[in-house]
């Protein structure tokens, strides 16, 4: 253990996913939400009674995000952006998807101000034919933020700006925290690390799953500057993906993924859960 992190690093249930991504913390509900982005699977855990649910959605989806309304929520697909009822299983579709031909959606997250960004990126993971969009209620479609993008990864919006990487790229970029303008962006290296989803601590932490690399990069966002502090080791290979949650917003929960493991080992794929000495910057929320 470590000043940061409070206890043991375990796996919340026996659930292994293929590719864990997008955890988000509901704290109406106490639950947390996550994809299995490979499965087309919804997952959802109750940390208080362990209950855990899982729902086969009818197309690849990489977020489902949360709104105004309790228990529906956004889900971003390869067939478009949807509203989803989760008590009554209902698919409300808001717009078609906005990626190229060959790609799928990745990154998503909730703007400040209520709209969604996304991130599309190529099927095969060769050519940077991904993108970032914006949509907010009443667009007839999303709106072309960047193009010419590797594989988008993180969103997290601190000091005024926003904060997003390129996986393939293996750079951190900062800009408006409005809407992307690919002219007026710092960028930032993550050396030898290759990162994926990230997570905000209340005070500017910047904890990114760095994807091949049992670990967790924590960075402080100071002044528009990102300054790498350490990492922080975790017992699976492919972290994907982590978010603050619990009744005090405390426990970080950290997605994994099996994916092409040729002996994955126990918990790859798995939920992880530790406590942690920080608070979360908690969730935003679709605005309907």
């Amino acid at each position: 253990m470590t000043a940061f992190l409070r206890s043991e690093i375990t796996a919340v249930n026996d659930y292994r996913a293929e590719l864990g991504e997008t955890p988000v913390w509901c704290q109406r509900t106490q639950s947390l939400l996550w994809m299995d982005i490979l499965n087309q699977r919804l997952l959802r855990y109750w940390p208080e009674t362990e209950a855990f649910e899982q729902r086969e959605l009818p197309s690849v989806t990489s977020a489902a995000l949360l709104t105004e309304k309790q228990d529906t929520f956004l889900l971003v697909t390869q067939d478009g952006i949807s509203l989803y009822d989760y008590p009554n299983q209902i698919f409300t579709p808001l717009c078609d998807y906005a990626g190229a031909e060959g790609t799928r959606p990745n990154e998503a997250a909730i703007a400040p101000d209520g709209s969604l960004w996304y991130g599309s990126m190529d099927l095969k993971e060769k050519e940077k034919i991904g993108a970032w969009f914006r949509y907010e209620i009443g667009d007839s479609a999303p709106v072309l933020m960047m193009d010419k993008v590797g594989t988008p990864n993180t969103l997290a919006w601190y000091e005024g700006k926003v904060w997003f990487a390129d996986s393939t790229q293996k750079r951190f970029y900062s800009g408006s925290a409005r809407r992307i303008n690919p002219l007026k962006l710092s960028c930032f290296s993550s050396g030898d690390k290759t990162p994926d989803g990230s997570t905000l601590t209340e005070d500017g932490i910047l904890l990114t799953a760095c994807w091949g690399s049992h670990c967790l990069l924590r960075q402080q966002i100071n002044q528009g500057e990102l300054l790498t502090l350490d990492t922080l080791k975790v017992p699976v290979t492919q972290p994907s993906c982590c978010t603050f949650g619990g009744a005090d917003m405390r426990r970080l929960f950290i997605t994994s993924a099996r994916k092409e493991l040729e002996n994955p080992g126990a918990i790859e794929g798995a939920l992880l859960q530790v406590e942690t000495s920080t608070r979360g910057a908690g969730q935003y929320q679709f605005r309907l």
